[in-house]
């Protein structure tokens, strides 16, 4: 019996911030993924392993988490005045499904580089030594990105000394520049309150910020539902009852966000929207073993991705966090001390992350205007990704 033999795809894999994805070039992909469509989706979902029922995604790139089950496509940009377009692919563990709702903060660090590195950033913008600028479109969600990428002797600088936590080694420090991140289509806060009462069925009514900035977010407090906001992975993830309990409060909020109509068209929404919930600073060993001491922090933040609490926190979230804790009144600004801020600090399970944003008021209506933060991106393999050729 005859079997179709493998294809191969030019593909490089790259650590971006706290995440890690698969790279592709639009025009170097085969002709009939090169649009949106089942063709695209079923080469991503075999490259990256899914769906695997054993969710572990072994017969593919992917690593069995939220952070490591992810695609990015890049082209050269249509938009006047950028460099790049970004598109973003989160893949499903075990389900055939690849979740294009919304952008990925931490591979926004690797865009820049990957994008200098393959031709799509105009030679005369690119320094011999210093910082290229990299105007980078973010498809998924139609808003500007600016990466500050380091070069040097004409080439991207990978390796540095600034440190992530949740990353293991050091390497060359991103600036990311997240612009007028607030959802375009709409108010920040699609409810019209800083602050609501969302009634969730066995649940319960709970207090809940809802923003549009950088991802939908659905922030709650910690103590709302018996958590303290210092809980590490394991004390969430392996227990079935506590996230179904957050799929319920994320759908419910979806709803109250006019994501969805229904709670059943979640399922298919994993990638957005996000739910976190916060705690005042509060002293924790991280899951590295390092103590996090409040004096160190504003406030403490726990997210989940994909129906698990992620290890560090998602790049996109951080802007989330970051805009709400500029707005005074809100759950994340009140568990930081409440008043007015352009930056916070806030800890996570890996550690302490810092994120700056800007909110102002204007005609009633909140707005931000940009959110910064650092990562650090590194290639960890160039080259071919192999899949069969009858998979489209």
């Amino acid at each position: 019996m005859a079997f179709a033999p493998q294809m191969k795809i030019p593909a490089t894999y790259i650590r971006g911030g706290t995440s890690k994805g698969v790279f592709f070039k639009r025009d170097e992909l085969p002709e009939a993924c090169q649009q949106a469509g089942a063709a695209r989706d079923a080469m991503l979902l075999r490259v990256i392993g899914s769906p695997d029922p054993y969710a572990k995604q072994i017969d593919g790139m992917g690593g069995a988490t939220s952070s490591t089950s992810k695609t990015v496509i890049l082209d050269k940009s249509s938009q006047a005045d950028h460099d790049v377009d970004y598109l973003f692919g989160q893949v499903a563990i075990d389900k055939a499904f690849v979740d294009w709702s919304g952008n990925c903060g931490n591979l926004t660090a690797a865009v820049g580089a990957f994008a200098i590195s393959k031709g799509m950033v105009d030679a005369e913008r690119v320094p011999e030594n210093g910082i290229c600028t990299v105007r980078i479109w973010q498809v998924n969600i139609q808003k500007t990105i600016v990466a500050h990428v380091p070069v040097c002797n004409g080439e991207v600088q990978e390796m540095g000394d600034f440190e992530l936590d949740g990353v293991t080694f050091p390497a060359a420090e991103v600036g990311i520049e997240f612009m007028d991140p607030a959802d375009g289509g709409g108010s920040m806060f699609p409810t019209g309150n800083l602050v609501d009462a969302l009634e969730v069925p066995g649940v319960g009514t709970l207090d809940a910020t809802m923003i549009n900035a950088g991802i939908p977010t659905i922030f709650v407090k910690a103590d709302a539902i018996a958590y303290t906001g210092t809980e590490l992975q394991e004390d969430i993830n392996g227990d079935r009852a506590a996230l179904e309990k957050f799929e319920a409060i994320r759908a419910h909020g979806a709803i109250a966000m006019g994501l969805i109509e229904d709670v059943s068209e979640a399922a298919a929404r994993q990638h957005t929207p996000k739910i976190a919930f916060v705690a005042p600073a509060t002293t924790y060993t991280s899951s590295s073993g390092k103590e996090v001491r409040a004096e160190d922090i504003d406030l403490c933040v726990r997210a989940l991705s994909m129906g698990k609490l992620h290890h560090a926190m998602m790049g996109t979230a951080a802007v989330a966090i970051g805009t709400a804790a500029a707005i005074p009144g809100t759950l994340v600004n009140t568990a930081a001390g409440g008043g007015e801020r352009q930056a916070v600090r806030f800890g996570h399970p890996s550690g302490t992350l810092r994120v700056g944003a800007e909110a102002k008021l204007i005609d009633g209506e909140w707005t931000a205007t940009k959110a910064i933060m650092s990562r650090s991106a590194r290639v960890l393999m160039e080259g071919w990704v192999r899949i069969p050729a009858d998979t489209f």
